[in-house]
């Protein structure tokens, strides 16, 4: 099959290379002419584990092409996705002003029947048709390229069977249980998309509020999660404590689901309880720490472990750090950080501003001459540290654990005060 993608950002480059991983011939549109003649030499702009040998290999065989020209991909393509951003706006609503303008030159530059994947096309004059349908991803940030060539569902909305039927075509190869290939109308699948991240977000934030009472009445969060895990109701998936959520989906698709609620004369109650709990959770860390050293932290240096917002991407957006490290820092403390993948969108995006962090090439080199460790991001490397390198390094053995990753009695032998989400003192 013949497609289009336009944007090549994380769903878009992504999704555009596993269809040409399949054998369908696939061009890239992007606005930005030097992402795209970075692409055409191999050089990703996003950190994904596995892409980028993809991308180069299917480049190569000629199933993947880069440009910047949409008419130039309308010239042969049938099906059309459209992947660029929907950011949240002012009012905390989805901006879809990239979505229009995209329709709008999908509909100039058409010149054949096509099938618009997105939500919404404003065709020029002219009796050209089009089917527009909804087909809402469910990447995984770090386990994208697997979740893209194994899908556990395919959700469209459409409405009318053709539509249907070539959708189910493209994806045949992805989905041996044609059950998981889920038909509806295309409201029904917009709002699956914002329903399922939604739901997410609410199992972090419940067990976030959880883990905030277990330390009121001494209890310990990680056993109490083991206790309703093993339930299969529940299920042991989203019911970590920790620092609080981030990302491009989560506190995006929560505020949209608000704001389009509110605008229909409908308060969602638990979604705002939900955007609340998340946005108090990220102060949880400083406000141990304060209690632990004072309020004014002038003097003091602190080694962040951990600055994307989860572990195996490179992403910052809405990340625990940036609230963490702004939080320290405007208390007078410095900041040494050290994160494998996202140094760079800290130094010229998120904390370029932030003349009290300084950025290290190396875990332990954070640790020198710090007054305490914070971890924030759970990256496998930081599982198994040599705790002995650690307390060496450090001014004081002290770990302030963001995602609950090491074990209280075996720190408490090596001489560490160690300081957990949701562990109470026993009363």
């Amino acid at each position: 099959m013949k497609i289009a993608v336009i944007g090549t950002g994380y769903v878009g480059l992504v999704t555009g290379t596993c269809f040409s991983d399949m054998g369908n011939d696939v061009w890239c549109v992007d606005v930005d002419a030097s992402k795209i003649q970075n692409l055409k030499e191999g050089i990703i702009p996003i950190y994904e584990p596995g892409l980028e040998s993809m991308v180069k290999n299917n480049y190569e065989l000629g199933h993947l092409r880069f440009t910047t020209d949409i008419a130039e991909a309308l010239e042969h393509a049938s099906i059309c996705f459209i992947a660029v951003g929907t950011p949240m706006g002012e009012d905390g609503s989805a901006d879809l002003h990239y979505v229009l303008e995209v329709a709008g030159q999908i509909g100039a530059a058409m010149k054949r029947h096509m099938y618009v994947i997105d939500k919404e096309l404003d065709n020029r004059a002219s009796d050209l048709t089009f089917d527009v349908i909804s087909n809402p991803e469910f990447l995984k940030e770090g386990t994208a390229v697997g979740d893209c060539m194994r899908p556990d569902r395919i959700v469209i909305g459409a409405d009318n069977d053709e539509a249907f039927s070539v959708m189910e075509q493209l994806y045949k190869p992805y989905i041996l249980n044609t059950e998981n290939f889920i038909r509806m109308d295309i409201a029904s699948a917009e709002m699956t998309k914002y329903t399922a991240n939604a739901m997410l977000a609410t199992k972090i934030s419940f067990m976030n509020e959880i883990s905030n009472i277990c330390e009121k009445v001494g209890a310990d969060v990680n056993k109490v999660r083991r206790g309703i895990g093993s339930d299969k109701r529940i299920g042991y998936s989203f019911i970590y404590a920790g620092c609080g959520y981030g990302g491009s989906c989560f506190p995006k698709d929560v505020q949209a689901l608000i704001r389009t609620s509110e605008q229909y004369g409908h308060t969602p109650h638990i979604l705002e309880a939900v955007e609340t709990v998340n946005a108090n959770q990220k102060l949880v860390i400083p406000r141990k720490i304060i209690e632990r050293f004072g309020k004014d932290l002038t003097g003091f240096n602190f080694a962040v472990w951990g600055l994307a917002f989860k572990p195996d991407t490179d992403d910052m957006r809405q990340a625990a750090s940036i609230t963490i490290i702004k939080e320290l820092t405007e208390r007078g403390a410095t900041v040494t950080a050290y994160d494998p993948k996202a140094v760079k969108e800290a130094q010229t995006c998120y904390l370029k501003d932030n003349d009290k962090v300084t950025y290290v090439t190396s875990k332990y080199t954070a640790l020198n001459d710090a007054d305490a460790m914070i971890l924030v991001t759970e990256w496998k490397e930081f599982r198994s540290p040599d705790m002995d390198e650690i307390k060496k390094r450090l001014k004081n053995p002290i770990i302030f654990d963001g995602r609950n990753q090491y074990s209280a009695k075996e720190l408490k032998k090596l001489g560490f005060e160690y300081y957990q989400i949701g562990v109470g003192k026993p009363q």
